[in-house]
C-alpha cells in the first residue's frame, strides 16, 4: 500500500511542482506581500504617468481573454454583453475613455457570429436562414456589398466604413434567432431592456434638473453642437445616448413595450410599476425636444387598437387619446410641451419645411440614379472621404431619404419590402400564437418595429446604437415567440 502512487490525468509532476513552488512562495507572508506590493506600485506608476488609457489597457489584459471566451462559448452571456454595451456605449465614451468603442462593438458582434457557426457544428439548425425575413435580410446585405462597384460612388472608403454598420449589425438577427431558445432568457432580455431604459430616463431627469457632467458640458461647448441642441434658451437632453433623437426614440419604444405588457400582467403592483415607467419614459422623452418622436406613440396605439380591439383596450385608448389632445391644445409656457405641440402642426414648423425643401431638391438626383450615389455618400462619411461631392453636404434628415439617395430606388424598394415582411410576420404570428405571454411579447415587438418604421421618415432611426441592435432583436423576437409557442 505504501508504494501506490496516484497520477492525475493531464497534470505532469513537473507542472504540479511549479504550482506548488509558486503557492509556497505566496504562503510565506512577507515574500508574498512584497511581490504584491511591487506589482501594485508598478501598476500605480503606469496609470499615474500614462493616465486612464493604461488603466483600461491593464483591465483589458486581465479581463479581455475570459470575456472573449465567454462571448463565443456562452452565447447568452455574449448577447447580454452586446445589449448592455449598445445602450451604454456613448455614456462610457463621455467618461473620457479614449478608445474606439465602435470597433469594440464590431468585435463583439463578430465574436457572436463566430460563436453562431461554432455552435452550428454541435447543434445544427440552418432553418434560421429560411423564411421571408431571413431571405430579405440576406438580399439586403448582398445589395449593400455590391454597392462597392457602384459607378456613381465618389469614394470606396466611405463604403468600407459604412458597410460595417449594415452587414454586421443585420447578421445579429440570425444570432438572436438561433441563440434565444427559452422563454426564461426572453423574459430576462425584456427586463434588461426596460431596466436600461429606466436608467436612461432617470439620467435624463438628472440632466434636466441637476445639470450636465463636466465631460458632457465640454462636448456641448464644442463647435457646432450648440446650434443643434440649444433651442429657445433650452438645451435638448440626450441622456446616455449619442444625441436627442436616439434618446427620444428609445424612450418611445420602451413606453410601447410597457403598454403592451399592461395587457398581460395580472398583479396590481405590476400594473402600477408599468404605468409609472410609461409616465417616466414619456415625460423624459419631452426633454429631448425631438418632434419626430412625439407622434410615434399615437401612431403605434392605432395599430395596437386594431390588433387588440376589446372593451378594456378601447377605454385605455380613449383615455390616452384625451390626454394627448389635452397636451396638444393646452395653453402653456413650458418649452418642452410647446415643442411637443408643434409636432402636430407641421406647417408651422420651420425645420419640417426645410426638410420638405431638401427632399424636393434631391428628387431629380434620385430619379436619375436608380442604384443611388453609393453607400456612405451622405453624412459624416461623405464629408470625410468625398467633401467635394454633391451628396456630401446634403442633409438627408430621414432614414428613407438616405436610402433613396445612397442606394437608389432599387435599394428603397428592397428596404421597404424587408420592413413589410417583418410587419406581416408579426401580425400573422400574433394571431397564430396561443400562449398569452408569448403573444404579448410578439405584440410588443411588432409595435416597436412599426414605431421605428414610422420614425424612420422624419429622422434616421436605425443607424445609431442602441436602436440598430435592438431593432433586429425585436424583429427576431417576432419569430422566436412563434417558434417557442410551437414547441409547447
Amino acid at each position: 500500500m505504501e508504494n501506490i502512487q496516484i497520477h492525475l490525468p493531464g497534470k505532469s509532476s513537473e507542472g504540479l511542482g511549479r504550482v506548488e513552488r509558486l503557492r509556497a512562495l505566496f504562503d510565506r507572508k512577507l515574500t508574498g506581500l512584497l511581490i504584491l506590493l511591487l506589482i501594485s506600485v508598478a501598476l500605480g506608476a503606469l496609470i499615474a504617468y500614462q493616465g486612464i488609457i493604461a488603466g483600461v489597457g491593464i483591465l483589458a489584459l486581465m479581463f479581455g481573454p475570459p470575456i472573449v471566451y465567454g462571448i463565443v462559448a456562452f452565447p447568452e452571456f455574449g448577447i447580454t454583453v452586446l445589449l448592455l454595451l449598445a445602450y451604454l456605449l456613448f455614456f462610457v465614451g463621455r467618461l473620457g475613455v479614449n478608445f474606439p468603442l465602435g470597433t469594440v462593438m464590431d468585435g463583439i458582434q463578430g465574436l457572436l457570429i463566430l460563436g453562431f457557426f461554432i455552435h452550428q457544428k454541435r447543434r445544427p439548425n440552418w432553418k434560421v436562414f429560411k423564411g421571408p425575413i431571413s431571405v430579405m435580410i440576406l438580399i439586403w446585405i448582398v445589395y449593400n456589398l455590391i454597392q462597392v462597384a457602384n459607378p456613381s460612388a465618389e469614394s470606396r472608403l466611405a463604403w468600407v466604413y459604412t458597410i460595417r454598420a449594415v452587414a454586421i449589425v443585420m447578421l445579429t438577427y440570425f444570432v438572436f434567432m438561433y441563440q434565444i431558445r427559452t422563454i426564461q432568457f426572453l423574459r430576462f432580455l425584456l427586463k434588461l431592456w426596460l431596466g436600461l431604459a429606466l436608467f436612461a430616463a432617470l439620467y435624463a431627469y438628472k440632466q434636466e434638473y441637476i445639470g450636465f457632467s463636466a465631460a458632457e458640458q465640454a462636448w456641448l461647448d464644442s463647435e457646432g453642437v450648440a446650434d443643434l441642441l440649444f433651442i429657445s434658451g433650452h438645451w435638448r437632453k440626450f441622456s446616455i445616448f449619442s444625441d436627442p433623437v436616439a434618446f427620444s426614440y428609445n424612450m418611445v419604444v420602451s413606453s410601447i413595450i410597457c403598454i403592451a405588457l399592461l395587457t398581460f400582467v395580472k398583479k396590481t403592483w405590476q400594473k402600477v410599476v408599468l404605468a409609472m415607467m410609461i409616465a417616466l419614459f414619456f415625460s423624459s422623452m419631452l426633454f429631448s425636444g425631438t418632434r419626430g418622436a412625439y407622434v410615434l406613440i399615437p401612431a403605434a396605439m392605432v395599430l395596437f387598437v386594431i390588433l387588440r380591439i376589446n372593451r378594456q383596450v378601447l377605454i385605455f385608448s380613449g383615455v390616452a387619446a384625451l390626454f394627448f389632445v389635452f397636451l396638444i391644445f393646452v395653453p402653456t409656457t413650458n418649452s418642452n410641451i410647446v415643442r411637443f405641440q408643434t409636432a402636430f402642426k407641421p406647417n408651422d414648423d420651420i425645420s419640417f419645411q426645410a426638410r420638405k425643401n431638401n427632399q424636393k431638391r434631391i428628387q431629380p438626383y434620385i430619379l436619375t440614379h436608380p442604384i443611388g450615389g453609393g453607400l456612405g455618400a451622405t453624412g459624416a462619411w461623405g464629408q470625410r472621404f468625398a467633401p467635394q461631392s454633391y451628396l456630401a453636404n446634403f442633409p438627408p434628415d430621414s432614414g428613407y431619404v438616405r436610402i433613396a439617395v445612397e442606394l437608389g430606388s432599387v435599394g428603397l424598394f428592397l428596404f421597404c419590402l424587408l420592413m413589410f415582411f417583418i410587419l406581416r410576420e408579426g401580425i400573422n404570428n400574433y394571431f397564430l400564437i396561443r400562449n398569452p405571454e408569448l403573444k404579448t411579447y410578439c405584440l410588443a415587438m411588432l409595435l416597436v418595429v412599426f414605431a421605428y418604421n414610422v420614425g424612420n421618415y422624419p429622422q434616421e432611426a436605425l443607424v445609431q446604437f442602441p436602436s440598430n441592435i435592438y431593432f433586429y432583436l425585436a424583429a427576431a423576437i417576432i419569430n422566436i415567440t412563434r417558434i417557442l409557442d410551437e414547441r409547447e
